[in-house]
């Protein structure tokens, strides 16, 4: 039987959480029975795009420059699918979400939409035309069960909705150096407890407020750091609270990073202060690394970290509480190290990426395989 072509639609390739998944699943799907094809609209996002091309995927960009425009490429996509042959699309956040909703509805090529976030926490106008759009797809996957209740309880779709947590590549995310050339940079001491956390920088991430819980611990403990990984549009905002708090030399800013393995080597704790969450790819990716968890409980968070079990929560309007969790670590290094074991188990028994590629591709073969026989029939 000829292969499944996919086609991955996604606004940018970026580094965001859903743009990183690409590649890694890419990594380990079945070459034999799939090809892979991937859409996405700001060139100047691009930073998944040579990882994507390296493990076998095409990609192409179709410029534009807001989400009106982005829309606009419909004629573009249809046209792309009729000359690769497209057998099934598979669109990413709301906007690439519209995008393949009109071009299912003129082509009838089957359609599966990762939600991401929770409808709750969208702008009104992305809430209404996700409302209006949704059953123009052929099946809906949330990344944890709390972001595929929040579209049935704020959609109610006719169209299934289905739970594909995501995942990472445990075999790939493994502590490794003895050496950590990251603490060096920044002349970190070795002995020194290292908080980290990396994100885009987005008001749901509340990294101000990580900053404030960063500044309490490092009060009554001298040999802490920081490192927060990413960009975003309020690295202003928060390099500013750096300066306010007098952190300068205590918390680091890396910026944007393709390669993120280093600085989780780096981390003894991944702290997230974050208001609302789907199922952050960054906390996986820690905890596969041996990065112990102090967090809210935002949103997937708490279906992955089971608390004083795999890592430490508070609940997120809490989130002061995040430095006296932390200084239980600090004042016990068994269970410090405790934590960082547990948070590797925990992904690797449940959370890994294989796992995930595979259910994937389940649902994949259910509809390509479909529509490739009634082709044949035809």
């Amino acid at each position: 039987m000829a292969k499944i072509k996919i086609l991955h639609i996604i606004k940018s390739l970026g580094r965001g959480g859903a743009e990183m998944l690409l590649p890694e699943t890419l990594k380990l799907h079945d070459k034999s029975k799939f090809e892979f094809h991937y859409i996405y609209f700001l060139p100047w996002k691009d930073q998944m795009r040579d990882a994507i091309i390296e493990a076998g995927g095409q990609v192409a960009c179709f410029e534009a420059k807001n989400n009106t425009q982005l829309l606009l490429q419909a004629a573009k996509v249809i046209r792309y699918c009729k000359d690769h042959h497209i057998d099934l699309m598979h669109c990413h956040l709301p906007w690439a979400g519209f995008l393949g909703r009109w071009v299912h509805a003129r082509t009838n090529i089957p359609m599966l939409y990762t939600e991401h976030n929770m409808q709750e926490r969208y702008h009104k106008i992305t809430k209404i035309l996700n409302k209006y759009s949704f059953n123009q797809q052929s099946l809906a996957l949330g990344v944890s069960e709390d972001v595929s209740n929040s579209i049935k309880n704020n959609i109610n779709p006719a169209i299934p909705v289905k739970t594909l947590l995501n995942g990472v590549n445990t075999s790939s995310f493994v502590r490794k150096s003895r050496e950590v050339p990251v603490r060096s940079e920044f002349e970190i001491p070795k002995d020194a407890i290292v908080f980290g956390n990396v994100a885009v920088f987005r008001f749901q991430k509340r990294l101000v407020e990580w900053l404030r819980v960063f500044a309490e611990i490092e009060s009554k403990n001298s040999n802490v750091y920081g490192i927060i990984v990413g960009a975003g549009p309020l690295e202003h905002e928060i390099k500013e609270e750096l300066k306010q708090l007098e952190l300068e030399e205590k918390v680091f800013f890396p910026g944007l990073q393709t390669e993120v393995k280093p600085y989780f080597e780096a981390m003894d704790v991944f702290m997230m202060s974050s208001s609302f969450e789907g199922l952050p790819i960054a906390l996986l990716e820690a905890m596969s690394m041996e990065c112990a968890v102090v967090s809210t409980n935002a949103g997937g968070i708490k279906e992955v970290i089971r608390n004083n079990e795999d890592g430490l929560l508070c609940d997120v309007e809490n989130w002061e509480e995040l430095a006296g969790l932390c200084q239980i670590l600090i004042d016990n290094p068994q269970k410090l190290n405790k934590f960082k074991m547990t948070a590797r188990k925990r992904v690797v028994e449940s959370f890994s990426l294989q796992r995930m590629v595979e259910e994937l591709e389940g649902y994949y073969e259910e509809v390509g395989t479909k529509l490739q026989g009634d082709r044949v029939t035809r």
